[in-house]
């Protein structure tokens, strides 16, 4: 089975396999048992599982929606594996998972500069070496992204998995494949419509619903795009177009530039958790200052948000 690359490889190339397999060529920097332990983090995660080492998940294809499993070759490939009837399975899904499951993975970054400067870096080289392979796994749909970032405002991870459970398995799109239920994040038009109350009847606070519900009706009255996100060109002027609504501040528009916009610039500098990774890989007995941590991370550039992703690596 040869491995598919989405640059050089069309819709009508996918067509002439009818099998229900394909192969993705992963960069040398990619190590899939250290991205399935990443992914292994929450036993409350909802929009995919992981049984004996592969991962299953609904996938939106355009109008349509794939069903895969998700595991890694001996030549340190990925196999995805499409679920269901196979006559279901169009080039044209194929595509639009190949698309997403790149993207989720960011297999199109080439790390090597990056491991490069980490390897003299004081604070990254014991973080390349503990977790090489990672990627920045990725939120490619902009509305789970910002909701994500919502729902972990203020709160530890633990309960904002369950939150996050709650609105998808309330408002999210059930998938039945195999025996098996599957779920599709909600539309931002689901959200959009629904009332403050509804919300709050899922445990979380009056403002969170506020925010959730205001990002949503700007999604779909076309005022936010990805698209248009992406074409502000950096993260800095990406930040400026988030914080501008209601319930987005820095950290939240960083963690979007990184986890869904690509930009390698993003630095959430405020988090907690970085600043937390940072006391423990240098023993200090307080966390960094932000003054510290801009001198710490002088020579990050344009990795920051790799960095920051690796750094949190220790501790979630």
């Amino acid at each position: 089975m040869e491995a598919i690359n989405l640059n050089s490889t069309t819709s009508r190339d996918l067509s002439k396999d009818p099998r229900n397999e394909l192969e993705l060529a992963t960069p040398q920097e990619f190590d899939y048992a250290e991205n399935l332990n990443y992914l292994s983090r929450s036993p409350n995660e909802c929009l995919f599982r992981i049984e004996n080492g592969r991962i299953y998940k609904a996938i939106p294809a355009g109008g349509e929606t794939a069903v895969v499993e998700i595991s890694s070759t001996p030549e340190n490939r990925l196999l995805i594996r499409f679920l269901g009837e196979p006559a279901a399975v169009s080039a044209g899904m194929r595509t639009e998972v190949i698309r997403y499951v790149r993207d989720w993975f960011d297999l199109d970054t080439d790390l090597a500069p990056f491991y490069e400067m980490a390897q003299s870096d004081p604070l990254l080289h014991r973080a390349v070496n503990t977790f090489y392979g990672l990627r920045t796994i990725g939120i490619p749909d902009l509305f789970e992204a910002i909701c994500w970032g919502i729902l972990g405002q203020q709160i530890n991870l633990t309960f904002a998995y369950t939150l996050k459970r709650r609105l998808v398995e309330t408002y999210g799109r059930p998938v039945e494949c195999e025996g098996e239920t599957y779920w599709i994040f909600p539309t931002p038009q689901t959200i959009a419509a629904l009332s403050v109350e509804e919300l709050t009847a899922l445990r979380m606070t009056v403002k969170k619903c506020e925010y959730l519900i205001g990002a949503a009706q700007l999604i779909v009255r076309g005022e936010l795009s990805k698209e248009q996100l992406l074409a502000a060109g950096n993260s800095k002027n990406a930040e400026k177009i988030l914080v501008k609504i209601r319930g987005i501040g820095p950290w939240t528009a960083n963690y979007v530039a990184m986890r869904c916009l690509r930009f390698p610039a993003a630095f959430p500098i405020d988090d907690v958790g970085l600043h937390n990774a940072i006391k423990y890989l240098t023993g200090a007995d307080r966390k960094p200052t932000k003054e510290e941590i801009l001198k710490l991370s002088a020579a990050w550039t344009n990795w920051e948000s790799y960095a920051t992703f690796y750094l949190w690596r220790f501790l979630y």
